[in-house]
């Protein structure tokens, strides 16, 4: 998880990203402004209450907090523009949580915001905000398998844009154009769509795929209702033009292990895998000196020195799923098993030829 998070800390800082962490507890009164606190407009919220009564709830989104916090630090067209995020807690009430972290009640989310003098400025930073997605996609290794994909839009727009990954186990139905690395949403597709999109019909494969990112154009929705304004160049006052883009990391990983696996376990991308190296010692003697040397050449590695059943050891390494196996035993007479973990080829070597391989 934290090497999905610190991959989008990258590709968002690269865009002009700032991080913050802003509090689960959501003060009432801001939801009331944007009429999103009452439960039969917003059916998902997790609500508390102080000792002294006072109503709270528990953020599943951070668009009014956020709003009012920038009203500190945006002043003048010359504030602008601002793309705050955080990686954070998010609760919602869903009906049926299912499918284990794909979808939750309690689940982290990277949701980013931007700010912007006018519609013109957003579509800028939008846009920018799409390679940034597709990037943090690429480096968890679903690059060839995730597509831009057209959704229903809002007020301001007529379309919003999710980033789907292909797998059997995806709970939205897409159809997507291979050559033009997009996807229409099931929700969206229609001929006026196609039409709008350039896309011909038979040209496009229905898939079976989930949601692993989405990103909005908000406009002055929570500008009005917040009132967060600028003044402009001429001193006139004018609503911020705002955005949201949203990842979670959990269903991100949710996804990357429906995707890479198979009979005997997970296949994690070198990119995020929680360690590089799975080291098994079968020897009649172990003791942690191939370890500690991998350890000093900066690789991260996994030891198991259980002391039991070899082949359990072996099979709990293809379960967890490192990206490289080793392998100690008295039958190698101090050499090293190598495997990859997405192959079946099996190869024998000194330590240093393994060590230089994996360099």
């Amino acid at each position: 998880m934290n090497k999905i998070n610190n991959i989008i800390r990258e590709e968002i800082n690269a865009i002009g990203g700032q991080e913050l962490f802003l509090t689960v507890l959501q003060n009432s009164e801001l939801w009331k402004k944007s009429d999103r606190w009452d439960d039969q407009k917003v059916d998902n919220w997790f609500k508390t209450k102080l000792k002294n009564d006072t109503e709270l709830g528990l953020g599943f989104t951070h668009e009014e907090p956020l709003t009012a916090l920038m009203k500190n630090y945006i002043n003048s067209y010359k504030d602008l523009p601002q793309y705050v995020y955080q990686i954070q807690t998010k609760f919602r009430n869903e009906m049926r949580s299912k499918s284990g972290i794909m979808r939750c009640r309690e689940f982290l989310m990277k949701d980013l915001y931007s700010f912007c003098r006018n519609q013109e400025e957003h579509d800028k930073f939008y846009e920018k905000s799409k390679q940034a997605y597709l990037n943090i996609f690429a480096r968890c290794g679903l690059e060839n398998i995730t597509y831009l994909t057209f959704a229903s839009g809002g007020v301001f727009s007529k379309y919003s844009h999710e980033f789907q990954t292909i797998t059997k186990s995806g709970e939205d139905t897409i159809y997507v154009d291979k050559n033009k690395r997009i996807a229409i949403n099931k929700e969206v597709y229609n001929n006026d769509v196609l039409e709008n999109l350039n896309l011909r019909k038979d040209e496009l494969i229905e898939e079976r795929a989930v949601e692993v990112g989405n990103i909005f154009t908000l406009g002055t929705r929570f500008s009005e209702a917040l009132g967060l304004k600028y003044a402009d160049e001429n001193g006139q006052q004018q609503n911020v033009f705002m955005g949201s883009y949203g990842i979670g990391p959990g269903r991100v990983m949710g996804t990357i292990a429906e995707v890479y696996n198979d009979q005997d376990g997970l296949i994690w991308p070198e990119s995020i895998a929680p360690y590089q190296i799975h080291l098994v010692d079968l020897r009649s003697k172990m003791d942690d000196q191939f370890y500690s040397i991998l350890q000093k050449e900066n690789f991260e590695v996994i030891y198991d020195d259980r002391e039991i059943n070899p082949g359990m050891k072996l099979k709990d390494a293809d379960l967890m799923g490192m990206p490289y196996r080793l392998v100690l035993s008295d039958k190698l007479n101090g050499k090293v098993e190598f495997k990859k973990r997405s192959g079946k080829e099996v190869s024998i070597y000194p330590l240093k030829k393994v060590i230089k391989l994996l360099k």
